[in-house]
């Protein structure tokens, strides 16, 4: 008798420790943002009388570090860095766009330290923010325009979440001028099962994607890109698919900048990159992972630096299709 008490009275104990832990995340996904407040954005119609908009979808900031899973809204030394990093980026794109960038309740560090951040509860937050604000945008924002999808790390996940769901949309897609996905893996699997989904095969096509993840020649396994799995990407430098080498000296400009959008340091040809024909990553060729060490990735992961290394290159690219759009459109 008492045996059977003890199992229930623990039982009950695991149950209400279950209950405890799922209901934040069920609170968190029964709430919705409200995107026609101008507050819920980041960006929100930054620019004036450019060509095109921007939708873009800011990486990963918060660390995590009250053990939550997902950034929370009211936390606004977060939310600094939100804009902050997404200040790093944006001129590869303002010279050309309206720009536009919803906050949204992102997966924090740890998951993807983890490898847990693909599937669950975390993510369906995280993208159903992303998703809300997107269909916003295009149904009360862009009025018809041409528009740039970008993204980096979490950021970049989360849009070719939204293209595989919503760019079988003629509607959408015949808008797209291209979509910058950096810093997340795109599989031959993915476009198997998302057809509409076109990869950059030049510098000037339009309505694709441009992908790459950047490292070391010796790294066989990231977080972003697992051993075993090949991604595909196109080299900045060159615009090529295959292995071919681009030389540094076609490096415009390696840019590091700040959470103003500053660039405190230009370095014009910093190094070369090629495509890895096996792991389909970019392999930088002329600098050493110890130069560039950081405390989130083992050293020769320049996940950190896939915008900053190729800076001048991306913005001039960005151009190059923002015209090769309109002119087709003419």
């Amino acid at each position: 008798m008492i045996d059977t008490m003890h199992k229930k009275s623990l039982i009950f104990i695991i149950f209400s420790l279950l209950i405890t832990l799922l209901l934040p995340s069920c609170r968190n996904m029964e709430t919705t943002l409200d995107y026609s407040n101008p507050d819920n954005w980041a960006y929100y119609a930054i620019g004036g009388d450019e060509p095109v908009d921007l939708f873009i979808i800011c990486p990963t900031v918060d660390m995590g570090e009250e053990g939550n899973t997902n950034m929370e809204m009211d936390d606004e030394e977060t939310k600094e860095a939100f804009v902050g990093a997404l200040n790093m980026e944006r001129g590869i794109y303002e010279d050309v766009s309206l720009m536009y960038a919803p906050f949204y309740r992102q997966m924090t560090f740890p998951l993807y330290a983890e490898r847990k951040a693909e599937t669950g509860m975390p993510l369906e937050i995280a993208y159903s923010d992303v998703e809300d604000a997107f269909l916003y945008y295009i149904k009360e924002l862009n009025d018809g325009r041409p528009f740039i999808l970008a993204g980096f790390s979490q950021g970049t996940q989360l849009a070719l979440m939204l293209m595989e769901e919503h760019f079988d949309d003629e509607r959408i897609n015949e808008k797209l001028v291209a979509a910058y996905l950096i810093g997340w893996k795109i599989t031959d699997e993915d476009l198997r099962k998302y057809p509409h989904l076109k990869m950059a095969e030049a510098y000037d096509d339009t309505g694709v994607i441009i992908s790459f993840n950047t490292e070391d020649a010796g790294i066989t396994d990231s977080i972003i890109v697992p051993k075993g799995t090949k991604t595909i990407s196109i080299n900045p430098l060159n615009w090529k698919r295959d292995g071919t080498v681009a030389d540094k000296t076609l490096n415009l400009g390696a840019c590091f900048t700040d959470y103003s959008g500053s660039v405190s340091n230009e370095i014009p040809a910093l190094t070369g990159a090629y495509i890895d024909e096996g792991r389909g990553t970019l392999k930088a060729t002329d600098i050493t992972p110890e130069d560039y060490s950081n405390s989130l990735f083992p050293d020769g992961v320049y996940h950190l630096y896939d915008y900053q290394f190729f800076f001048r290159n991306l913005e001039e690219n960005v151009g190059t299709r923002t015209a090769a759009y309109l002119e087709s459109k003419r």
